[in-house]
């Protein structure tokens, strides 16, 4: 059994006697990249927060590698890295530079750790150019770089991908995948971009009026009813929708013209397509229309579509 790098428990935050996080519990664990989701107002920011010791905790506790955020904060904050949407470099100096200048601020960092984090990133071609020169994504990178310097336990990121073309929000993506599984880090990424949470996430945690709704994978939250929307493509979509409800009348089937849609439960796709079979409908595919996350979160939070 994994010990969790960062455990909320029963965590509430009160200001001005109302609620802003009611009684919040959940575990992250090494190596795993967990997303942080909610509408705009919903507590993440909040959370954050608390968890990094910027704002007290009402009521339950905060434990990151089991030193609490409270009782002993330079203990348990020396296990944090972390980014809030770009980070500031100074711009007259090299990437390397600023890498030293910001060592010189903890103990214990080497010119070798300095070289580490510099590979780890796939900085080492340009470390020694100014930062002036750096694309986003590069300069992303270099806070990334910044933030792992004293070897932290957890990477918490606030928008890691903010401002950043296509190319460069899959190269931070891949980077994240790749500190959590070669560092062995805890990432916990917060950010508006779903279709990019789907693809980064291990686990997500979906918070709404500072209530958990629900810590699941990534997998099981999309993918977990038992009922799916299948699409079958027919040669006569008119004609499959009828046999559908002669013989499934209560099967919810929609024909867009090109292929109807049938919800159902996975099991019971052969018999469908046998029906068809039975009655001379010539089915060209099967597929599983599967939920994005984007489509299960607006779902879940009542279509509150800011994140």
């Amino acid at each position: 059994m994994l010990t969790p790098v960062v455990s909320i428990k029963n965590v509430t935050k009160k200001i001005k006697g109302k609620k802003i996080i009611d009684d919040l519990s959940f575990d992250i664990y090494p190596g795993e990249v967990f997303g942080f989701l909610g509408p705009n107002g919903a507590g993440k920011t909040t959370t954050i927060r608390m968890l990094v010791g910027l704002i007290s905790i009402t009521e339950g506790e905060v434990l990151i590698k089991g030193k609490n955020v409270v009782k002993d904060f330079e203990g348990a904050i020396s296990e944090i890295g972390a980014i809030v949407e770009n980070p500031e470099m100074y711009k007259f100096l090299s990437g390397y530079q600023n890498l030293v200048h910001y060592a010189r601020m903890v103990d214990g960092v080497s010119k070798e750790r300095i070289n580490e984090v510099v590979n780890l990133v796939g900085l080492s071609s340009r470390i020694h150019e100014k930062v002036k020169t750096y694309s986003l994504g590069m300069r992303q990178r270099l806070g990334l770089a910044q933030a792992l310097l004293h070897s932290p336990s957890v990477l918490i990121l606030d928008e890691p991908t903010n401002g950043l073309d296509p190319a460069g929000i899959r190269e931070i993506r891949d980077y994240l995948r790749k500190l959590a599984r070669v560092e062995g880090l805890s990432v916990i990424v917060s950010s508006h971009l779903l279709s990019e949470m789907e693809l980064m996430c291990d686990r997500i945690g979906i918070i709404q009026n500072g209530k958990l709704i629900g810590v699941q994978t990534v997998n099981e939250f999309i993918n977990g009813e038992k009922e799916l929307v299948v699409r079958f493509e027919v040669h006569n979509t008119k004609v499959a929708s009828q046999v559908i409800k002669e013989n499934f009348p209560n099967y919810l089937v929609k024909d867009t013209g090109e292929f109807i849609e049938i919800t159902l439960e996975k099991e019971r796709i052969p018999q469908v397509n046998q029906v068809f079979v039975n009655n001379n409908v010539k089915v060209y595919s099967i597929s599983n229309t599967a939920k994005s996350l984007e489509e299960k979160f607006l779902e879940v939070t009542g279509g509150e579509q800011n994140v």
